[in-house]
């Protein structure tokens, strides 16, 4: 258990979700992929239907997940869920997620216009590992642009707490 609960952890400090108490980790882990998840599934069935209006009409909630502390789909957890389960609110958005937000913003985007101007293939191709991509994070909590933005600007120092 203890080792799970380290891989967890550092699947979400990889994020920048730095200084959670363990607890807060235990509370947050699956609550910070609903957003991954509802837009996973979004995007898969705007891919399917080759929509450029959706995928367009997504855009401002990647937008605004990485440019803002949050999600706008994290208003149902942090406004509703939470208070049936009393937990806390989700942790605000770190640079590495907000990083994520912005790539997927700009995915979709070039999603949406290769769909629009009639690249199918293409738009199938991009849509689809977007999909995956969110998916992912909503099945192992790795999230793929957090890990990329480690890369590309260094990962964040990780929090430890003595006998962790």
């Amino acid at each position: 258990m203890k080792t799970d609960l380290l891989k967890v952890r550092g699947r979400i400090e990889t994020q920048g979700f730095l200084g959670l108490t363990d607890d807060e980790i235990r509370q947050a882990n699956y609550w910070l992929r609903l957003a991954p998840g509802l837009c996973a599934l979004w995007i898969a069935i705007a891919v399917i239907n080759a929509s450029p209006i959706m995928l367009g009409m997504m855009v401002p909630f990647a937008f605004l997940g990485g440019v803002s502390d949050g999600h706008p789909f994290d208003v149902i957890y942090n406004h509703g869920i939470r208070h049936l389960l009393r937990t806390a609110e989700l942790p605000e958005y770190p640079a590495p997620r907000r990083f994520a937000c912005l790539m997927a913003s700009v995915m979709l985007s070039t999603t949406a216009i290769l769909f629009a101007v009639g690249l199918d293939t293409a738009g199938y191709l991009l849509g689809s590992a977007m999909t995956l991509m969110a998916t992912m994070n909503v099945l192992t909590g790795i999230c793929g642009p957090a890990v990329l933005y480690g890369l590309l600007f260094g990962f964040p120092a990780t929090y430890r707490v003595e006998g962790r």
